[in-house]
């Protein structure tokens, strides 16, 4: 089960447990609270209408006047009683001359000789309110509103119905706040998941982990870019301490074995021979060297330091320019293919030695007498330069691993190899500038290398 998931089950599951809860007490109060509403305007009623029949003195007809009052007996029912329960008035003409009994207010005559609030009883399913009539201050008997409690169930249901309808509108934006709620607390655990398969899928330049507002998530991604960055270090000496000692290997041997010989006693010539030997693998070792401390200070840099931003067209020509002589000496055409206005942002001399290295590579993999194109393109808010030769192309086994360190194939006419480092600089290069690097074979012969960087925002 997704955490998610999981969140937004125990956040329904409280929230469905305590809203049953409120929903059973309110509902089961809603009744009480409407009697008891009920009781407190028939209360009302019933003082005023006391007050509207209080007599002068004590002999005068009271009831009488409440004759004059507005009858509804749909519903609600006024009556008069006199001090012995005695109806003298019924406004629903139903009890006149009966007699009811004092406990109906809650207590005999003793227990309300005082009493001055209204009187409260409950009577055959009605609710009667009673309020005292004085003439002076003597009490000369009751009058009394009731009103059927049947009559306020249908008001009741309505309450509750009313009440379900609220809570239940409640309960669907309490779901999905939830859902929202859960999503928001794991996005961030989903980003970080995500930015843990682009490291473990590769390359250096990988972007720092997402940021949260969440204290142990932030903590969380923190420890692992520390963790990350530990690794790769310990890794990172690791590989090239081992590439390294193997690529020296083969020169060493050949420099080693070239002055042991020069202890022996031979002609000049062969001598400048082994000289030359020994000059020319010491070059290689240096060449090795200095080429794998650049890709490994690319690799450890996170970011650019000073980008600026350049035309396509003038990126392309210094790049050119710079191979040019050595694409004279072997009788080698050096092509511009002109493409539109665009501009790169980035560090020129980083962007300029990987055009130089492509187009190295592809020089001492033509033929004298070739041709070398670069030229570029805008698509998709990129620039992409390509480089393309008019060699044997690349066998096919080597195209997944032409962009390794230290792989290298055998250079046509002198079978020499470079350092094989060339082409992983240049991917390094694309990666740190957010682009990407490819080599791939032309249809018609020969190999198409593409390096694209992103667009300069105009």
């Amino acid at each position: 089960m997704r955490i998610r998931t999981a969140i937004f089950a125990v956040y329904v599951g409280a929230s469905a447990l305590g809203l049953a809860l409120m929903m059973a007490l309110v509902l089961r109060d809603v009744r009480l609270r409407y009697v008891e509403s009920m009781r407190r305007t028939l209360g009302d009623t019933a003082a005023y209408m006391a007050a509207f029949a209080a007599p002068v003195s004590p002999d005068e007809n009271w009831a009488r006047r409440l004759e004059l009052l507005p009858k509804n007996a749909d519903l609600i029912r006024v009556f008069a009683c006199d001090p012995d329960g005695l109806v003298l008035f019924d406004s629903a003409g139903r009890d006149a001359g009966v007699t009811y009994q004092w406990n109906m207010f809650g207590g005999g005559r003793a227990a309300s000789e005082n009493y001055t609030q209204p009187n409260v009883a409950v009577v055959n399913g009605e609710l009667r309110v009673g309020s005292r009539v004085f003439a002076g201050d003597k009490h000369v008997g009751w009058v009394g509103v009731g009103r059927r409690l049947a009559s306020v169930e249908e008001g009741v249901r309505t309450a509750r119905w009313r009440l379900v309808i609220y809570i239940g509108l409640i309960a669907g934006g309490m779901i999905v706040l939830g859902w929202w709620i859960a999503a928001r607390l794991t996005r961030s655990l989903d980003r970080l998941a995500a930015h843990a398969r682009r490291v473990r899928d590769g390359g250096s330049h990988v972007p720092a982990p997402p940021k949260s507002r969440a204290r142990e998530i932030a903590e969380l991604g923190t420890a692992f870019e520390e963790m990350r960055e530990a690794l790769e270090g310990k890794q990172h000496a690791e590989r090239y301490t081992q590439s390294l000692a193997h690529e020296v290997k083969a020169p060493l041997a050949a420099i080693r074995g070239a002055a042991e010989l020069l202890d022996e006693d031979m002609p000049p010539e062969q001598r400048r021979k082994f000289l030359a030997n020994i000059r020319s693998e010491s070059a290689r070792i240096q060449r090795i060297i200095d080429r794998l401390l650049e890709l490994s200070s690319l690799e450890a840099r996170k970011q650019l330091r000073q980008a600026e931003t350049m035309a396509a067209a003038k990126l392309a020509q210094e790049a050119a320019d710079v191979v040019r002589p050595a694409c004279a000496a072997r009788s080698l055409e050096l092509k511009l293919r002109p493409g539109p206005d665009a501009s790169v942002c980035g560090e020129t001399v980083l962007l300029r030695e990987a055009l130089v290295n492509l187009l190295q590579n592809a020089m001492e993999f033509s033929p004298d007498g070739g041709a070398v194109v670069l030229g570029w393109t805008v698509a998709g808010g990129r620039v992409e330069f390509s480089v393309e030769d008019a060699g044997s192309g690349v066998p096919d086994y080597a195209l997944p691993r032409v962009f390794e360190r230290f792989y290298s194939l055998p250079r046509p006419g002198t079978e020499r190899k470079s350092t094989g480092l060339g082409l992983a600089l240049v991917r390094e290069i694309a990666h740190l500038h957010g682009g990407e690097a490819t080599l791939s074979n032309r249809p018609e012969g020969g190999a198409r290398a593409v390096f694209w960087v992103p667009a300069a925002e105009l």
